[in-house]
């Protein structure tokens, strides 16, 4: 959990217990920026090796789809946030109907201009990314559908914030000490305290675990999607 005041267990208390600071010297703002940014470092790891590692947070109560009207004669659709407010970084699959649109990469395209490929609306079988959470669908719809386009995608994790007490980091139990080395670190590198070098050895093994948590872990691995707290019921 992020902060334990009654046993001194929490990612809080631990770190500043590591560092040998207390409350007065670094302020629990400080220690939430720390696990977010470790939280940043993590994700975006996960996120580079996304052919194989769907990573979600488990904190997420909401499965990582969605579903936008499929709008005549528009081409373009952003998907920047999920529908409880989190950040879309990825857009992995696209689906029209029961048509799972195949992405392709527009500079694949030679004899036609982007404008003509496709031009004719009608039902779309491909896209493109113009963005990592902006698409173009081949060929333009012909027709409105309600919630007639569903996408996949990766998002950002759930942060930490000041008032959290029982939450924990959205990741296997074994990453979870990794937040307490990487928040007493910050804090002696900032205030320049004696044992940063050992705490940074500290920090490495610990990134070492993720990447090994990462690299044991294939696509059909059903531990790979991060779900188990998930209270969507889909």
């Amino acid at each position: 959990m992020f902060s334990s005041t009654s046993d001194n267990l929490g990612i809080l208390q631990r770190a500043r217990k590591l560092a040998r600071v207390d409350s007065t010297q670094w302020a629990t703002a400080d220690v939430v920026g720390s696990c977010n940014d470790y939280l940043d470092k993590i994700f975006n790891y996960g996120f580079s090796l996304h052919k194989k590692f769907n990573l979600d947070d488990s904190n997420h109560t909401k499965l990582p789809i969605g579903t936008t009207d499929l709008v005549l004669d528009q081409s373009y659709y952003s998907f920047l946030t999920d529908e409880q407010g989190n950040r879309i970084v990825n857009i992995t699959r696209v689906e029209i109907g029961d048509i799972n649109l195949t992405q392709i990469d527009e500079r694949d395209i030679n004899d036609v201009t982007l404008a003509n490929y496709l031009s004719v609306a009608g039902k779309p079988i491909e896209y493109d990314k113009v963005a990592d959470n902006i698409i173009r669908i081949y060929p333009k719809s012909d027709v409105n559908t309600t919630a007639g386009i569903t996408y996949y995608f990766q998002r950002a994790p759930s942060y930490f914030t000041a008032s959290d007490t029982t939450k924990e980091p959205g990741l296997p139990a074994s990453l979870h000490r990794g937040f307490v080395v990487k928040a007493a670190y910050d804090i002696a590198l900032a205030l320049g305290l004696p044992n940063v070098n050992i705490l940074a050895l500290e920090a490495e093994k610990e990134w070492q675990e993720v990447v090994k948590e990462f690299k044991v872990r294939t696509a059909g691995d059903k531990a790979l999607i991060l779900e188990a707290d998930y209270l969507d019921s889909r």
